[in-house]
């Protein structure tokens, strides 16, 4: 009999049995009352726990697309932008912005550190941005910029929108819309809400909606705030078919993020990372992101030498754990292993444990089993 698989990548993530259900609903139409109301309910809630006066938009549709939606509402062909980039996704704001046609200039870091905020403060000091656009956490990298930080530096340049780019990041790490001075903060329904797949979900704030104004009729359609503005602010209203059932999933999501409190997530996601990282460490692995800048959401988690990358990810499946590979110049020397969402210690415990049995079947000659014992420490302390 085969191991039931536990899904560990870095999105989608497990799905709680309550979230799921409402999937499995019968499909109601769009303009039914009840579906209407729940989606008002779903969209207040999402402005008053991420805390904007301005406006969110839940679309159906990918993080990616929540990135282009973002930029194509803010900034016109030729503006010119600072992309803060510390990983593959803040390079894919690159190509956004080239295709777009904006004048755009890089702050880079080496994978596994952070751009200093001092760099923005630098290049902000020396040029007019209409924009500066960071990812929240790269998954390539598993990094996690100080959103809150550049926030303040972007505050004291009234001209300069701030777009944070939270697709791995949003319900697990610490965002607030306004009160971070974040202009566009944008995500996907599947990592850290712990729904499936197909919801991109755009909050944008008072500023950010004063900029649309601006910029009048836009080239893009199915992006264009104007055009869903109308169905965010009365779902009863039509513009392109909603995506009822994963509406009700992210209602569900929402509960249980209310349920938990936003503070207690944002400290329970902390709290499991730091112990999982220590204790894949105590195994003989290395994790890539710099301490200081680790996320809560997953691990790119180096290997002990002599471990093989296909090797390890492919017993790993058969004890029951899938995890995503490494990305770009660390392809093959790491593995991406998730952490959040709902997922709970029986899912945590279960994911170190195939962990540890994986490295023993490939060889290793440590013995990672004892980390486990650690772990239980920790989280008893």
């Amino acid at each position: 009999m085969k191991n039931e698989k536990l899904v560990m990548i870095p999105g989608p993530t497990p799905v709680a049995p309550t979230i799921q259900r409402e999937m499995g609903r019968k499909t109601a139409a769009f303009k039914d009352p009840d579906f209407v109301r729940d989606f008002k309910e779903v969209l207040a809630d999402l402005k008053s726990l991420w805390q904007t006066e301005g406006e969110v938009f839940v679309v159906p549709g990918s993080g990616t697309l929540a990135m282009e939606m973002a930029v194509s509402n803010l900034i016109k062909t030729g503006e010119k932008v600072l992309l803060v980039t510390h990983g593959y996704f803040g390079d894919r704001f690159g190509e956004i912005c080239e295709r777009k046609g904006y004048d755009y200039d890089i702050l880079q870091s080496e994978w596994g550190s952070i751009v200093d905020p001092t760099r923005i403060e630098e290049a902000l000091a020396r040029e007019e941005y209409r924009a500066v656009l960071v990812t929240h956490v790269d998954t390539s990298t598993g990094v996690k910029a100080p959103i809150e930080d550049i926030g303040e530096i972007i505050g004291s340049h009234s001209e300069t929108l701030y777009i944070v780019d939270g697709v791995c990041a949003t319900a697990a790490e610490k965002e607030y819309v306004d009160p971070m001075n974040i202009d566009i903060l944008l995500t996907g329904s599947q990592k850290a809400f712990g729904v499936p797949p197909g919801l991109a979900i755009v909050w944008a704030g008072p500023r950010a909606m004063e900029r649309r104004k601006e910029l009048g009729q836009i080239r893009e359609y199915y992006v264009d705030f104007d055009k869903w503005l109308p169905i965010m602010q009365d779902p009863g209203k039509y513009f392109a078919t909603p995506a009822v059932n994963l509406v009700w999933a992210l209602q569900e999501s929402l509960r249980i993020i209310k349920d938990e409190g936003l503070e207690a997530r944002f400290a329970r996601h902390r709290r499991d990372a730091r112990i999982i990282q220590d204790t894949l460490q105590e195994m003989g692995f290395d994790i890539l992101a710099e301490e200081h800048c680790r996320a809560a959401t997953l691990s790119n988690v180096l290997y002990p030498e002599g471990i093989d990358d296909e090797e390890f990810r492919g017993k790993l499946a058969e004890e029951g754990v899938v995890v995503a590979g490494g990305l770009g110049e660390y392809a093959g020397k790491l593995f991406r292993l998730g952490h959040m969402g709902n997922i709970d210690q029986h899912i945590i415990i279960s994911s170190l444990a195939a962990i540890a049995r994986t490295l023993k079947r490939c060889g290793f000659t440590g013995e990672p089993g004892k980390a486990l014992d650690k772990y239980f420490q920790q989280r008893n302390s």
